[in-house]
């Protein structure tokens, strides 16, 4: 079974995100992305991740269109695939043209999700911006905005706990 995020004990130094602290990071990172004047038609997620964070932002800056693109990079805590996957269903690309689009994620960790999500979304025509909570001084892609950044192991409230099972 995959581990879940609060699991990774022989991690020290973890960063723990609380829902509340998430309420106030949210609006921080809403408050951040106002600020810049750009006005997002659509707000895509970075499933699974990015769909918490993606509502919350949705939410703050009054934006009613959202979408997911779902990637695989974490296979299990601080293990990855080789390269991020695109999961099916996918993101009906035809309808992004020409918008602008603020891509959510929780965390740009390496930064090759992010990287991949946008070479996406500019080749098929969209206006980019992106936002996580955290950002790692190692990720390969530079966000437009974040709320925190961290060299930690994060601990999102989404993933603290095990996967709810019958039984």
């Amino acid at each position: 079974m995959t581990a879940y995020h609060a699991e990774a004990s022989e991690l020290d130094g973890k960063e723990i995100l609380t829902w509340a602290g998430f309420g106030d990071a949210s609006r921080e990172l809403a408050a951040h992305a106002a600020a810049s004047l750009f006005r997002p038609d659509v707000i895509v997620a970075v499933a699974r991740g990015g769909l918490v964070v993606a509502g919350a932002l949705a939410y703050a800056l009054g934006v009613k269109l959202a979408d997911a693109m779902n990637v695989e990079f974490y296979t299990d805590v601080a293990t990855t695939l080789p390269d991020p996957v695109l999961l099916a269903p996918l993101l009906d690309i035809e309808s992004i043209a020409g918008r602008r689009v603020l891509v959510a994620d929780d965390v740009a960790d390496s930064g090759r999700t992010m990287q991949l999500v946008i070479e996406i979304l500019v080749a098929n025509g969209a206006e980019v911006r992106t936002a996580v909570l955290y950002t790692k001084p190692t990720s390969v892609f530079r966000v437009d905005f974040a709320w925190k950044q961290t060299d930690a192991w994060i601990v999102f409230p989404w993933s603290a706990l095990p996967p709810v099972t019958a039984g």
